[in-house]
């Protein structure tokens, strides 16, 4: 019998009791689904007409438009959480310690007001005519605190050694920021950042309290101006606009988890060492190439690391 890292693995006893509590979970989660459908059923939302409202022009120009205003609001919050993230960390991680201050209160101080009185403090403060940009500012404000931590966890990763070396080819601190430590924090952080970003995407919903036209407000619209056999269609509203959002998350994922890929197979590293007699030739430069070797190759004992 095997054991894991974390815990004993479970004996035959364990194994059984284990699986009637799948099995029992299982069919609790289904029972109580087949009694929302029969009880949504008897009300008469799940009656077909509640759904033909769909196949409407009209409803389906508003649901694409309402689609496009939300991805409007999440590129310009996207570009504009990972650029302020980027320079919160960078403010961050300054020598001076007023920078680093005045970052740490900024940071700190709009990841604990709620995303909502954000929004709606940009909106009436600010762009009350203008809610897209007010909806978009506010996302990338939270957001990019959210960022800035993010990628501050990812260059503090990156071994001392980065650093040591390109101090030591003569570099200067904005160099080995740009070039040797923010590349490699922000490949190590990936996943973590397309993650916020699709919390970044569902948070556009929150558009609907400063009356953007996102999916959100769209769909109240929708359901709550339509009425079908006396009765306003909220629940297939609420599971349109629900699938909508859901494609567009796994969509996002889709192209975070290709590109993460894509960065796996890039050809990045260092070729092999120069032979002794080369290094004779090339005289003060066999410096530089140790010290490129150290710097490209992952680590601050010597080693080189080949996989990256």
């Amino acid at each position: 019998m095997s054991a894991s890292v974390l815990f004993d693995a479970p004996g035959p006893k364990a194994v059984i009791r284990n699986r009637v509590y799948a099995v029992c979970g299982t069919l609790a989660i289904l029972g109580l689904l087949a009694v929302t459908i029969v009880r949504l059923g008897d009300k008469g939302h799940l009656a077909p007409e509640m759904w033909d409202i769909f196949n409407y022009a009209g409803i389906r120009q508003n649901i694409a438009d309402a689609v496009l205003a939300t991805l409007k609001a999440f590129g310009i919050a996207a570009v504009g959480s990972l650029v302020l993230g980027v320079l919160l960390a960078v403010a961050r991680l300054s020598d001076h310690k007023p920078v680093r201050w005045l970052a740490t209160g900024f940071i700190e101080l709009f990841r604990s007001i709620p995303l909502l009185i954000t929004i709606y403090a940009v909106w009436v403060g600010f762009l009350t005519d203008h809610s897209m940009w007010a909806l978009a500012a506010g996302l990338s404000i939270y957001n990019g605190c959210v960022q800035a931590e993010v990628l501050r966890a990812g260059v503090n990763s990156v071994p001392k050694g980065q650093r040591e070396a390109a101090y030591a080819l003569g570099m200067s601190k904005t160099q080995v920021m740009t070039t040797v430590l923010m590349p490699q924090a922000v490949r190590a952080m990936l996943p973590t950042i397309i993650s916020q970003l699709v919390v970044t995407l569902k948070d556009t919903s929150l558009g609907f309290i400063i009356l953007y036209p996102e999916l959100l407000q769209t769909a109240r619209l929708i359901a709550s101006n339509t009425q079908v056999n006396g009765m306003y269609p909220y629940v297939s509203t609420i599971v349109v606009i629900g699938a909508v959002y859901v494609a567009m998350c796994l969509a996002l994922s889709g192209l975070a988890t290709w590109i993460e890929k894509r960065g796996r197979r890039a050809k990045t590293g260092i070729g092999p060492a120069a032979p002794a007699g080369n290094a004779a030739v090339l005289g003060g430069d066999a410096g530089n190439v140790a010290a490129n070797t150290i710097l490209l190759g992952g680590g601050g004992d010597g080693t080189v690391d080949k996989g990256n």
